[in-house]
């Protein structure tokens, strides 16, 4: 039986990835900027692992520290992480948090092709089927059969880039520098997304930040790039990667909650449905006999 210490961890870190997208938008209905959120999501974020992993490197010897091709790696592939959030942040500007969540959620198949492609091996009947479950779930859960409400166009393809962005950030999290502690390899991905935000967002930056945006960046910064890394590493290593990602899909059915209760959302019984048929998938998809 796994470490039931193991499961809440990482049940934790996907509720408080879930609990993102709402914030941000109460954030934004307060008029305070997504560029400078995301800023300071990622800036707060870099600064807690830089010191997080200064003092617990001080406390013990580090066998080998990052090489500069190493650090340069995980930056690179860091900016799918910045690229991820930005793009969600703008689709739910356009969409429901509801639907937001369904269309990042993509990276669940796209990274099973990606892999496929990767390793040249065609996948397992049970992710095939577990791929066919997401796509009925997610036309489900994005209502795209009610025919008296259409989603703004511009929100779908933001919301289907970040998928993309994220099933890439799932890939560079689990694969690049694995021989480095996960801390270690957090901070230069981080760093990573945050120079591509400075990059993406320039002057707004500098021309949106207010005193009053600090309290809900450091609420987003908490939730979104300082407990999930630490509540995964120490679940996930004890729970299984099968297992830790079906805990993991907690992050939907987290985020819909959250914004019918907070944003006053509403999500009818066939997204529920669609919702409920995602969680499906993504346990066929990790499950083996």
């Amino acid at each position: 039986m796994k470490d039931y210490k193991s499961i809440l961890y990482v049940a934790a870190g996907a509720c408080s990835y879930g609990l993102l997208a709402t914030i941000v938008k109460f954030a934004n209905q307060l008029d305070i900027h997504t560029g400078v959120l995301t800023f300071l999501q990622f800036f707060i974020g870099f600064l807690f692992l830089l010191v997080f992993n200064y003092f617990s490197q001080s406390k013990k010897t580090v066998p080998q520290p990052p090489s500069f091709a190493a650090k340069l790696k995980l930056i690179a592939w860091g900016t799918s992480l910045g690229l991820t959030s930005t793009l969600y942040y703008l689709a739910i500007q356009y969409i429901p948090v509801s639907v937001g969540i369904i269309l990042l959620m993509q990276s669940i198949w796209i990274s099973l092709i990606a892999e496929a492609l990767i390793r040249k091996q065609i996948p397992s009947g049970a992710k095939i089927m577990g791929v066919l479950i997401v796509l009925l779930g997610t036309a489900l859960s994005t209502n795209i059969f009610q025919e008296t409400k259409i989603l703004d166009g511009r929100g779908l393809l933001l919301g289907f880039g970040a998928g993309i962005s994220y099933a890439v950030a799932i890939f560079s999290s689990s694969n690049i520098a694995n021989q480095l502690p996960s801390p270690v390899r957090s901070q230069f991905l981080v760093l990573g997304g945050l120079l591509l935000i400075i990059v993406f967002w320039n002057v707004h930056i500098v021309q949106q930040m207010t005193l009053r945006a600090l309290p809900w960046g450091l609420i987003i910064a908490l939730f979104g790039t300082i407990l999930p890394p630490l509540f995964f590493t120490r679940g996930i290593p004890k729970t299984g990667i099968a297992l830790g990602n079906i805990i993991s899909s907690l992050e939907i059915p987290v985020s819909t909650i959250s914004a019918v209760l907070l944003l006053h959302e509403a999500v009818s019984g066939i997204q529920w449905a669609g919702i409920l048929l995602i969680l499906v998938a993504v346990t066929v998809i990790n499950l083996r006999n």
